[in-house]
């Protein structure tokens, strides 16, 4: 199984959930090539498995993830352009994977996220976090730019916030993570289990056809003009009124019963 190959993540199943957790807590989780690698495996994962409904994130310990690992760094720092380029695609292609996941993902935030951490926030569709919890792109401190992860921040705070955000490489706290629309909500450590469970729930009563189709939507609409984007709404829901879900869906509403995949959902 692919979860006993696995060095640096945790990765379980349960109940259509399917937990993925950074597995180094004795450096903040920080990511290295290995971690890069085994994200993009689990999320090819994820995406085939029709049994996973909801997606939730999180680090193991203090800490969610304090962006690159030091000793990867000081290997990177070396590496020729070509070889930077192939590891900084690697990066690339693993924050898509989990942004463009079929299946809704929710960061836990249960501490620090910094640098690419706040990307692997940015990246996930929903995010809780704890109210210890901090952010920061510091890369700027660095002599570097948060490249990578900047299409899916500033989708999340828009450019005049990450313009001082990336700029001054500030650290944030969670409240005004949350204000600047990096985060979802900010619970108490005692609380956020609760939450999220509570959240999962509602995801779950959804159909996970129209789940992923609403989430393409969101990638695509953006990107298109008023005219491109009546076209392609249009026919998405035409497409999705004559599905098997779309039926199923709407029949329940008719009937005021639930529909087949929320009576799954509860077993």
């Amino acid at each position: 199984m692919l979860k006993d190959k696995l060095q640096t993540i945790l990765y379980d199943i349960e109940n259509k959930i399917a937990r993925v957790t950074f597995n180094r807590p004795e450096v903040h989780n920080a990511f290295n090539d290995i971690m890069i690698k085994e994200l993009s495996m689990v999320f090819d994962d994820i995406a085939r498995n029709p049994d996973i409904r909801v997606v939730v994130v999180t680090g193991k310990g203090k800490s969610f993830c304090a962006g690159a690992d030091l000793n990867w760094m000081r290997r990177v720092k070396d590496y020729s352009y070509e070889d930077n380029l192939k590891e900084s695609l690697e990066l690339a292609d693993m924050l898509y994977k989990i942004y463009a996941s079929p299946k809704p993902t929710i960061a836990r935030v249960n501490g620090a996220a910094i640098g690419g951490g706040t990307g692997l926030v940015a990246v996930c569709d929903i995010a809780i976090a704890v109210t210890k919890a901090k952010f920061s792109f510091s890369e700027v401190k660095l002599g570097l730019i948060p490249a990578c992860i900047s299409p899916y921040v500033i989708k999340k705070c828009g450019e005049g916030k990450c313009r001082e955000f990336f700029l001054t490489g500030e650290r944030l706290t969670a409240n005004k993570a949350y204000n600047a629309g990096l985060i979802n909500a900010v619970i108490e450590i005692e609380e956020i289990d609760k939450f999220i469970d509570e959240l999962v729930s509602k995801l779950i009563s959804s159909g996970p056809e129209a789940i992923k189709s609403c989430k393409e939507l969101l990638r695509k609409v953006s990107e298109m003009s008023i005219n491109e984007a009546k076209k392609y709404t249009a026919e998405v829901i035409a497409q999705l009124r004559i599905s098997e879900e779309g039926q199923e869906g709407m029949n329940a509403f008719l009937e005021k019963r639930k529909p087949k995949w929320a009576l799954d959902s509860n077993g």
